[in-house]
């Protein structure tokens, strides 16, 4: 394998395994990463045709994406006994098996329960994947460029599957869309000689710490910061286009404004890959969070169109601009892996947990300013604890 690996200092803390950088690897993370939540990228397209197709309630097309997301998140449970015990690309196989067969199995569903079940399964190998990736993506020399292109391959998947999901939708039904998923992972099983082929043992990097109890608050700092930076967006942008409604947009031009705002996500996470080795990450995130403010700001005080659209762009431009050199500088903390394999279950927490959060104040408040409130505690909160576990380790 190419990939070699050895010891770094980071500033004062504990030695960590850094992987060095190479195409395949980086093309690994970017696919991978991309290909494990595909149907969550695409979920308004999927969720469309599962209601015209299968004829499907809303209440069980949620469930079935609830399991989705639960399943990706829940990987990271079985992950705290294999991270540090088996070597990563023996289980990026058997994932890419089992997600491989999950997805075939569903194209042929003709059942909810059955879809569901193997639904659930697929997710499990696409979490243990993702896992894996952000992992990898913490180890290497630049981890700021690595996880711009880990949320750009995202984007761009989901982005080019909404475009194209609907027209093949109506000439393969659903089945193509896991058909495509398999294809993609069948096609890139040779990039997993990229990953790590040996045990990260944990014990093998604990001499250097010298200070357990300080590093176990910043771990989690770091966790909490992640978990409310992603309950805040998700709450935002979920509901955010209720305050194209309430600008004046109707449905068609509300949709025009948030696929434009998509595309300039896009552009932000590749800016951050193009200046990630130019400039320090800590600057950078805290222009990213200063950035995020204001576009919530912007939403205060029913706004007008013009100040909606530009709050919208803003907000998905700050969002995926910010979030890499935020993981980044979470992945300074890792010694094992083991942190950022919680970090995936945390960010399944606050996607859940935003919308939830979101619809329960717009149903029990009169007006926005309660909604718009907790989004910026969030943002303030999640910044907050980035200050200071920054502040310890350097």
């Amino acid at each position: 394998m190419n990939e070699s690996l050895h010891t770094q200092e980071v500033n004062v803390m504990p030695q960590k395994v850094i992987l060095k950088s190479s195409l395949s690897l980086l093309l690994a993370i970017i696919i991978f990463a991309a290909i494990a939540p595909g149907i969550l990228m695409t979920a308004p397209a999927v969720a469309s045709q599962l209601a015209s197709q299968w004829q499907l309630s809303a209440d069980k097309i949620g469930y079935l994406f609830s399991a989705e997301l639960g399943a990706m998140s829940f990987a990271t449970i079985p992950a705290w006994y294999w991270i540090n015990r088996i070597n990563w690309q023996r289980i990026a196989v058997l994932s890419i098996i089992v997600f491989i067969i999950g997805n075939l199995i569903s194209a042929f569903a003709t059942t909810y329960a059955t879809l569901f079940i193997f639904r659930i399964i697929a997710s499990l190998a696409g979490g243990t994947l993702m896992i894996i990736c952000l992992s990898c993506a913490g180890k290497t020399e630049n981890p700021s460029r690595m996880y711009a292109f880990w949320v750009l391959g995202q984007l761009i998947l989901g982005t080019l599957g909404l475009l194209a999901l609907p027209p093949l939708f109506e000439l393969f039904g659903l089945r193509i869309v896991y058909f495509i998923l398999a294809a993609f992972m069948i096609i890139s099983f040779p990039l997993i000689k990229a990953f790590p082929n040996e045990v990260v043992k944990k014990d093998q990097l604990q001499h250097a710490m010298t200070n357990t109890q300080s590093n176990f608050a910043n771990k989690t700092m770091a966790i909490l910061a992640i978990l409310i930076f992603y309950i805040c967006l998700s709450q935002v942008w979920t509901f955010i286009g209720v305050f194209g409604a309430n600008s004046g947009l109707n449905a068609e031009e509300n949709g025009r404004v948030l696929a434009i705002a998509t595309v300039l996500g896009i552009i932000g996470s590749m800016i951050a890959a193009a200046i990630a080795s130019k400039f320090k990450a800590n600057k950078l995130v805290f222009l990213g969070y200063g950035l995020l403010i204001a576009s919530i700001l912007l939403l205060l005080n029913s706004p007008v169109v013009t100040r909606f659209v530009i709050a919208a762009f803003l907000f998905k431009f700050t969002w995926t601009f910010v979030l890499p050199f935020i993981m980044a500088t979470v992945s300074q903390l890792d010694t094992s892996g083991r942190l950022m394999n919680n970090i995936n279950l945390v960010i399944g927490g606050g996607m859940a947990l935003g919308p939830a959060i979101g619809g329960y104040i717009l149903v029990n408040s009169t007006n926005m300013v309660v909604f718009i409130s907790f989004a910026l505690l969030c943002s303030i909160c999640s910044a907050i604890l980035v200050a200071c576990f920054l502040k310890r380790i350097n």
